[in-house]
């Protein structure tokens, strides 16, 4: 029992439905607090105009006891439904005038609940009695029905607040727990989708922009997150099918050579074509285990500030002399000062594999350009040359294995630019082919 208690509480029904009840409680306290004050000021204030009456009454017959009862009878005479009541008793205790109904105490002072009688009907009343120096006794009374009155008011206006809160809070929460339900049933039914195989379902969003799709968007970046790096797997799986085949034909090749041949030449020729092609796919499997690490994102631990203008400009003065062996030109404009988040040793990369493109695939006079600055809160780095281009389709570039129609002929296996890409989205970054003339490759770093 306690267990499924616990359970509901948690439940947004039982949450809202406790704060109702916390509300309500909260409405009881302030209520109990504001009647007792109001209560106690009222029968500060009905002291107050009993005093101030018998002090009246005192000034009035200041010829002794015959002119206070004057004075009484003169306001009996004139009484209204508001009026106070009296009564003037001897020092013996025998009356002598007013029409209130009630044993005058023989103490003086006040008396908060003084029973007396009207018309045959028991009252109570809130009285001051006053001893007079000739020993009579002055009895001044006011009915307590107006406090009584009030307090009722009180009670009933505190009461149907009370009510009227418990009610709003459970409408409010099966409400509550009606619209959330239904959000949170939607969430699941995608979620079971997507467990089911259907990877392409993504979580419903309203565009109320509340918590639920803050939510949804977040759930939906992590979705498109793991879709993409199911997609790279796949598309690795399928790359390494392809395009190791044919290294791996070629080393299989050179082997039944050595095998088929009893020239210890011959062998040693084939067996060291075979070693050579086996480090080409060590290479290449090393290459694809190094863009994976990268897009798994695990780099980002290590990132920290780098001074992005002084790595350009090593790597460039490292890479000019053989640019200009190979009779190329580089033009560099480098925007001094400026830094970004990231791993240096990535960034370096980077860039070492977009010049090394340059050399490899452009021709003798080709001009290679590299541009570092920084516009807003983003870094740009571009690489581009007035080479032929890499001709044909440029929107797989990025890909695994992938190579331009021009580079085919040239030493490579496609990898280069997938590992740039992979840089770039690790640091928040995006890469992108400039469009002809020449051959250009633009990456943006996101300093937000």
């Amino acid at each position: 029992m306690l267990r499924a208690v616990a359970t509901w509480v948690k439940t947004t029904f039982g949450l809202v439905v406790l704060v109702a009840i916390g509300f309500g409680i909260a409405t009881l306290l302030v209520g109990g607090i504001a009647f007792e004050v109001v209560h106690e000021e009222l029968e500060k204030q009905l002291d107050h105009r009993v005093a101030a009456e018998t002090a009246a009454l005192i000034n009035e017959g200041d010829d002794g006891p015959s002119g206070i009862a004057s004075a009484i009878a003169r306001r009996e005479a004139a009484r209204s439904t508001a009026s106070l009541d009296y009564r003037l008793v001897s020092a013996a205790g025998r009356h002598i005038a007013g029409q209130l109904d009630a044993t005058v105490p023989n103490e003086p002072g006040y008396v908060e609940l003084l029973p007396y009688r009207r018309n045959g009907e028991q009252r109570i009343a809130q009285s001051l009695t006053t001893r007079l120096p000739s020993g009579h006794r002055l009895l001044v009374a006011a009915d307590r029905a107006v406090i009584d009155e009030m307090d009722a008011t009180m009670i009933r206006l505190f009461a149907g607040a009370l009510g009227v809160m418990l009610m709003l809070g459970i409408a409010a929460a099966w409400i509550v727990g009606a619209v959330t339900k239904s959000r949170l049933d939607r969430i699941d039914r995608t979620a079971l989708a997507i467990i089911d195989g259907d990877l392409k379902r993504r979580m419903p969003i309203t565009g109320q922009g509340d918590e639920f799709d803050r939510v949804a968007e977040t759930l939906n970046r992590m979705l498109d997150r793991i879709g993409g790096l199911m997609d790279n797997l796949r598309q690795v799986s399928s790359d390494v099918a392809h395009d190791l085949r044919t290294p791996l034909t070629r080393l299989h090749n050179r082997l039944d050579e050595a095998m088929a041949s009893d020239d210890r030449l011959v062998q040693r020729a084939a067996i060291e074509a075979a070693s050579s092609e086996a480090r080409e796919l060590l290479d290449i499997f090393a290459a694809l285990l190094r863009i994976a690490e990268v897009e798994g994102l695990g780099s980002r631990v290590s990132f920290g500030q780098v001074s992005i203008s002084e790595l350009v400009d090593g790597i460039i003065e490292t890479y000019r002399p053989d640019l200009e062996a190979g009779g190329h030109e580089l033009v560099a404009s480098i925007q001094p000062g400026i830094s970004v988040t990231g791993d240096r040793r990535l960034l370096q990369q980077l860039l070492t594999n977009l010049l090394d493109n340059a050399i490899t695939h452009t021709p003798t006079g080709t001009q290679v350009q590299v541009t570092l600055d920084q516009h807003a809160a983003a870094v740009r780095l571009r690489v581009a040359d007035n080479g032929p281009g890499a001709g044909g389709s440029t929107a797989k570039l990025f890909e695994r294995f992938t190579r331009g129609e021009r580079s085919r002929t040239t030493p490579g296996h496609g990898l280069g630019l997938a590992m740039v890409a992979a840089v770039a989205t690790a640091h928040n970054g995006t890469a992108r082919i400039k469009p002809p003339p020449g051959f250009g490759v633009e990456i943006e770093i996101s300093q937000i």
